[in-house]
Order: structure tokens, then C-alpha cells, then sequence
């Protein structure tokens, strides 16, 4: 009767527990071809970080526009505006406090790509002879306009 017993919980692991690697086996190929990666669903991504935000990024084949918002509540001067991968840097000059401005930098990424960048934006507070900086990243797909 034991016999009987073992032969049963034996039987149970085992269909059970290749139901189960089948499962997970089925998990790790679709996580491997990207079916979990969040970067498929959000195709645009720009962060940069205080005192600057960044509303929106978008890349093209003609360059990289960002939409860069002054969050310090103060006016700052914005020295330079880089982005790797580019070899364009901008003198943005005054940006109020608290409102946003538009900076178009020259740039020729790869057509049918994604983007992915770091951002780097130099400014001065007013009165201020030091230079500071805030940094961040932008990924975007890569648009043919």
C-alpha cells in the first residue's frame, strides 16, 4: 500500500512539473525576443534632470528637437545644449523661469533606428560666473520627417 502511495505523488510531480518547465521555458523565449521590454511600447523616452525637465524629444533624420522646460523658478543662462551621438552643441542664451523652450540640435542619426542619446545642458545662474550642468538621456525612434 505504500508502494501505491509514492507511485502516485510520483506521477504527480512528474506531469505537473513538466507542465510547469514548459511554462517557464515559454516565459524565457518570449522575454528573450522582447515581448516584456517596455522600450517596444513607449517609443519616446527624455528625461533630464533638475532644474531642467524635459516635456518631449523627438529624433529625425535631420536632427533632435527637445522641449526643454526651466524648472528652477529663477532665470537661468543656458551656455550649451548637447546631445551624444551629435556634434552640435547650442548657446540657448536667457530662459526664464518656468517656461519652455524649444532646441533643435543638428544631427543625422541612422534612418529605420532607434535613437538613444545622453543629454547634457550647461547653464549659469543669474549674477553667477560658475557653470553648472544637468544631465539626462533621450531614447526616441528615429522618424523620417
Amino acid at each position: 500500500m505504500r508502494e501505491k502511495r509514492g507511485q502516485a505523488a510520483m506521477e504527480f510531480l512528474m506531469t505537473y512539473g513538466w507542465a510547469i518547465l514548459a511554462a517557464v521555458i515559454v516565459i524565457a523565449v518570449l522575454a528573450y525576443f522582447g515581448v516584456f521590454s517596455p522600450s517596444t511600447y513607449v517609443p519616446n523616452q527624455c528625461v533630464i534632470s533638475a532644474p531642467f525637465g524635459c516635456n518631449a524629444g523627438v529624433a529625425s533624420t535631420t536632427g533632435i528637437t527637445l522641449e526643454i522646460r526651466n524648472g528652477a523658478g529663477e532665470s537661468l543662462n543656458v551656455t550649451s545644449v548637447d546631445v551624444a551621438g551629435c556634434n552640435a552643441t547650442l548657446d540657448i542664451g536667457s530662459v526664464a523661469a518656468d517656461s519652455l523652450t524649444t532646441v533643435a540640435v543638428a544631427c543625422t542619426p541612422s534612418a529605420a533606428s532607434k535613437f538613444k542619446g545622453d543629454i547634457t545642458v550647461k547653464y549659469k545662474k543669474a549674477g553667477s560666473n560658475l557653470e553648472l550642468s544637468s544631465s539626462g538621456s533621450l531614447v526616441s525612434k528615429v522618424s523620417t520627417a
